[in-house]
């Protein structure tokens, strides 16, 4: 079975490295999210992507999620005794990623190939894309104007009042380098518990058309997102979060939406959007809900 999931952050991440556990390398494509990809202090950062490739290399922090573990702060301590810009927190060993990414780019390589040169330094043996080799930016239209994302999510820490987003960039963007090929190839595509908003909809209108059958797993659980601000964006948005909202949102491309037994009552509901659909425990605290999670969502995916 050739599976691709698309995916954002941690939750993207997780059932990335659930299904890694469940597939064979070559059955597997992790198509990631750019859109929060910024400049920073001279470097090139790719949030979403760095947090997928460090969770299925087993470096990640997994305290905060985001990050490396065991990292060190001598970078942005000395920043910080200098005045500098120290909003985004870049750990030592994190900046060897930036800088180095940072560089090759400056020498022309493509994002992919950089990716692609990172997972085998780290080990990671399936293929991780980034969604596109252009530049797309997630900007937040919010009741204090338009933010870059970063600004929004980490600066202002999700404070401003969302009203919409734009990705700006996507109509000139296409998919990067094997991602197409990875996609018309597949047997099934999996959307990841990431942001609806901010991490699948940039690699959506990215590849535009996905003609294989699509089963989205909900990032909502109970009213509230297991991390991040996705309940909170539904909300200001004028959409009670819930499962059902999500699966709404997924309605045009999903032929299959797994949601949490917490959600049980919403299921009928939601058929009524999705006509297939699967109800089991979703929340991945442990690396084996990773695991069973995965063999929960390539199990209905067999059976649709």
């Amino acid at each position: 079975m050739n599976i691709v999931a698309l995916a954002g952050g941690v939750g993207g991440a997780k059932l990335a490295h659930g299904l890694a556990q469940s597939l064979k390398a070559e059955e597997l494509t992790i198509i990631v999210n750019t859109g929060d990809d910024f400049e920073h202090l001279g470097l090139y950062i790719c949030p979403d992507l760095d947090t997928v490739c460090y969770t299925l290399a087993g470096l990640a922090n997994p305290e905060t999620g985001w990050g490396r573990a065991g990292e060190t702060w001598n970078f942005m301590e000395n920043l910080e005794k200098l005045g500098g810009a120290s909003w985004f927190r870049l750990g030592d060993k994190d900046m060897a990623t930036h800088l180095e990414r940072s560089r090759k780019l400056k020498e022309g390589e493509s994002l992919s190939q950089i990716t692609e040169d990172f997972c085998a330094a780290w080990g990671i043996k399936l293929k991780v894309l980034p969604m596109s080799d252009s530049p797309v930016r997630t900007m937040v239209n919010t009741d204090e104007g338009e933010l870059a994302f970063q600004e929004y999510f980490v600066h202002r820490r999700c404070e401003p009042r969302v009203k919409g987003f734009r990705f700006d960039g996507v109509y000139g963007a296409g998919p990067s380098s094997g991602a197409k090929e990875a996609l018309d190839s597949a047997d099934a595509v999996i959307i990841c518990p990431s942001n609806p908003w901010v991490s699948i909809d940039p690699i959506l209108k990215v590849v535009k058309e996905i003609n294989k059958p699509v089963v989205a797993i909900s990032p909502i659980i109970g009213g509230t997102a297991v991390k991040g601000p996705a309940a909170k964006m539904y909300a200001e948005m004028g959409i009670e979060p819930s499962a059902l909202a999500v699966a709404s949102h997924y309605r045009n491309i999903a032929s299959g939406f797994v949601l949490d037994n917490m959600d049980r009552e919403l299921d009928a509901g939601i058929k009524n959007i999705i006509m297939k659909t699967l109800v089991t425990d979703t929340l991945m605290k442990t690396a084996e809900d990773r695991v069973r999670l995965a063999k929960d969502v390539l199990h209905f995916i067999g059976s649709l």
